[in-house]
């Protein structure tokens, strides 16, 4: 499928992508040449040992960051072609996140966690899109409990929710699962991939844990800031 798309049509694509940074030893080469395209509604995990680059990929992919060489397209932007604000812009209209460290605000409830986003974007009804995603999510009871009263896995709940509330066009999860514990850490995949399977957001994940990369559609797989595998699932 992403051999078929082109950077104007994917939801995410990256084409001769490389991040170089400074430092006492001189140049350090992250990423070298990375280029792929992936498909709306895709899940996909980003693999690979520690150092390979991964983290680096997806702040690039979402627009956090610059690459020193190659360009970027998120959703029909293209990232590269962006000063910061407009970047911000893209990602606050087309991404969500979800990171291992949830990123609650807590001096929020779980409600108001996850209308913030929702009031950001203008959104009508926030309180009730709020509701109804967090009770899909197994948290209609924890609406006014703040994240100091929720356990991980009920945090990252929360977060989930938070992310998948404005409809991304991609969701980015970065080791999502890297604080919690194996049960807990699948339940919450289980939630997550429901949730990617009954909307049109593109799920991209970073993660180590070989049985949840495998549960995704595809692999992307980095060696020393190298592309070296980018595999599909078997049908």
């Amino acid at each position: 499928m992403s051999s078929q798309l082109s950077p104007e049509t994917a939801v995410l694509a990256a084409e001769h992508v490389s991040k170089k940074v400074s430092s006492p030893e001189g140049h350090l080469t992250i990423l070298s040449d990375v280029s792929f395209h992936i498909a709306k509604g895709e899940s996909v995990a980003i693999v690979g040992a520690s150092g390979a680059g991964k983290s680096t990929l997806l702040a690039l992919l979402a627009g956090l960051d610059l690459p020193t060489s190659g360009k970027i397209w998120l959703d029909g932007s293209e990232l590269t072609a962006l000063d910061e604000d407009g970047r911000a812009m893209v990602r606050a209209e087309k991404v969500g996140f979800v990171f291992q460290s949830f990123h609650l605000v807590p001096s929020l409830n779980a409600l108001e966690n996850v209308m913030l986003p929702l009031e950001l974007a203008g959104r009508s009804a926030p309180r009730d899109s709020a509701v109804s995603i967090l009770d899909a999510v197994g948290l209609r009871d924890r609406l006014r409990h703040y994240p100091s009263q929720l356990s991980g896995g009920e945090k990252q709940r929360v977060a989930i929710a938070r992310a998948f509330a404005t409809e991304p066009s991609v969701l980015f999860a970065d080791e999502p699962t890297g604080n919690l514990d194996a049960r807990t850490g699948q339940n919450i995949m289980n939630i997550m991939f429901e949730l990617n399977r009954n909307s049109s957001t593109t799920l991209v994940l970073v993660t180590h844990d070989k049985s949840l990369a495998e549960r995704c559609d595809r692999e992307i797989g980095l060696d020393a800031g190298r592309l070296v595998t980018d595999t599909r699932a078997a049908a």
